[in-house]
């Protein structure tokens, strides 16, 4: 079984020569403040021979042709096994971090994609004329590289279905997957894509623990933050709790974080997340990766999760043992 996993720690280079022994085919890393995910999976690509890729960064503080250039170059230091994941972010990142206008999304993905790809794929002049972005007769890298979308709301699925190759589903009930990808395919048909062609990488909060209270806590604290941190998570939460997950970022947004965690109870848990003892853990992943949407998944462990609480994750869920 195939399955990648998302950097964690301080040293990412350890990381990923671990990931690299345990037999994950790919390690990803996302990016918010304090470390560049480029430079980070530069880093990583010198010393191992791992897929890397981007999960994700964001649409807002680079230009599409920054994007692009900078995947082209991960392509070229790592033989092309390199994955751009981008999407969104959020208004509290983009508007207080980087200073940008949250200004619409699903057109900003759209388009960033859209055009990121074109200077991908070809070594031809590229030319394009968008809402947001207007680029004139500029080479194109003739580089191998996927894009991905991260992408909850409908909106930026359709985004996703006419222009990604790929899907990062994130917070969306595992439960849910195959019928939030229906939007994705019937959008790509309509535009004369084949849905077949687009990948499926849900995001896998994990944590294994043989202390298995410790292991859900881990997760509570990780939904506890996406839920609370913007609408878009939280809404992708509500379409299997709605009344949980509202109370859940009414505790988040009120300063009360403790009650935020404890607000997420086990069925959240269970639906959006991998939680326990390993065999409990493995055998839950194994059911999340066999659902007819996902093609791979990626193992995600919560920021808040101990160093040897990840390790333990992390070594559990090797492809290996499942």
């Amino acid at each position: 079984m195939r399955a990648s996993v998302q950097l964690a720690g301080d040293d990412p280079v350890a990381f990923a020569e671990r990931a690299e022994e345990l037999g994950y085919r790919g390690v990803w890393t996302g990016e918010l403040w304090g470390t560049d995910a480029f430079v980070t999976l530069a880093r990583i690509a010198e010393r191992t021979d791992v897929d890397v890729g981007t999960s994700i960064v964001n649409a807002y503080s680079r230009s599409p042709a920054a994007l692009a250039s900078a995947a082209a170059s991960i392509s070229e230091a790592t033989n092309g096994q390199v994955t751009l994941g981008i999407g969104t972010s959020t208004a509290k990142a983009v508007e207080d971090l980087h200073g940008t206008a949250f200004a619409n999304p699903p057109r900003r993905l759209h388009e960033t994609i859209e055009l990121a790809r074109r200077f991908l794929e070809t070594d031809d002049r590229v030319s394009y004329d968008g809402e947001l972005f207007s680029v004139q007769d500029f080479p194109g890298l003739d580089a191998d590289v996927p894009v991905y979308a991260a992408a909850l709301g409908p909106a930026t699925r359709r985004a996703t279905g006419r222009v990604a190759d790929g899907w990062l589903p994130h917070n969306i009930p595992f439960e849910r997957l195959e019928p939030a990808f229906e939007l994705v395919a019937r959008t790509a048909r309509e535009a004369g894509r084949d849905p077949d062609d687009i990948d499926v990488v849900p995001y896998v909060p994990s944590a294994v623990s043989e202390n298995r209270a410790e292991a859900y806590d881990a997760i509570r604290g990780h939904l506890a933050y996406y839920v609370g941190s913007a609408d878009g998570y939280k809404n992708a939460v509500a379409q299997s709790f709605p009344d949980e997950a509202e109370a859940v970022a009414d505790a988040w947004r009120s300063g009360d974080r403790a009650a935020a965690r404890e607000r997420v109870n086990e069925a959240m848990v269970d639906a959006l997340g991998v939680a326990g003892t390993p065999e409990t853990a493995r055998e839950r992943l194994r059911e999340v990766a066999a659902l007819p949407v996902v093609d791979e998944p990626l193992v995600v462990t919560p920021s808040n999760a101990s160093p040897a609480l990840v390790e333990r994750t992390v070594e559990a869920l090797a492809p290996a043992k499942l």
